[in-house]
């Protein structure tokens, strides 16, 4: 029972998710006074480009916040429970939060890499085709490499061979 009470604090302790923030904030999470892409403009003008870095900016800064935040969790947690199950317990949400930290850390090598397109002219362009990738898609997912199309043959390629 304690146990849940502890989690239930957590939870309600935790940052606001990318997308609900979106949504309680409408478009000026980044910064760029409700300026959205579209693809009237040309595609990756300055304006695209300085709206990608500040949501990419954004985004790496979160990741950064929650880091620091399981950190000192982790640190405060840091307790010898005399029962068992409690100490499994702990050691269990402590591998879990370690994994979910190592996914984010290899996404901010992810977005660093992003950052240096924009830098370099290349963001935004598949690096399969040279194609562009579509705003959508950038606006789901600002690290992507490859356009949809070329996502998709990379997966269906990566079934065949994991099936063989």
């Amino acid at each position: 029972m304690l146990r849940e009470k502890e989690k239930k604090a957590r939870m309600a302790e935790k940052p606001v998710s990318r997308g609900a923030e979106k949504v309680a904030h409408g478009h000026n999470v980044h910064g760029l006074n409700g300026y959205r892409p579209t693809d009237k403009e040309p595609f990756m003008s300055e304006r695209q480009r300085d709206y990608f870095r500040a949501k990419l900016l954004t985004w790496k800064d979160e990741i950064l916040k929650e880091a620091r935040d399981t950190l000192q969790h982790l640190q405060d947690e840091n307790q010898n429970h005399p029962d068992l199950a409690d100490r499994a317990s702990s050691e269990t949400d402590r591998a879990i939060e370690l994994r979910a930290r190592d996914r984010q850390r290899k996404l901010i090598s992810k977005i660093d890499a992003a950052l240096g397109r924009i830098d370099d002219g290349t963001y935004g362009f598949c690096e399969e085709t040279g194609e562009p990738i579509s705003l959508k898609r950038l606006e789901a997912r600002p690290i992507a490499t490859l356009s949809i199309e070329a996502q998709e043959r990379h997966e269906r390629r990566e079934r065949v061979y994991r099936d063989e």
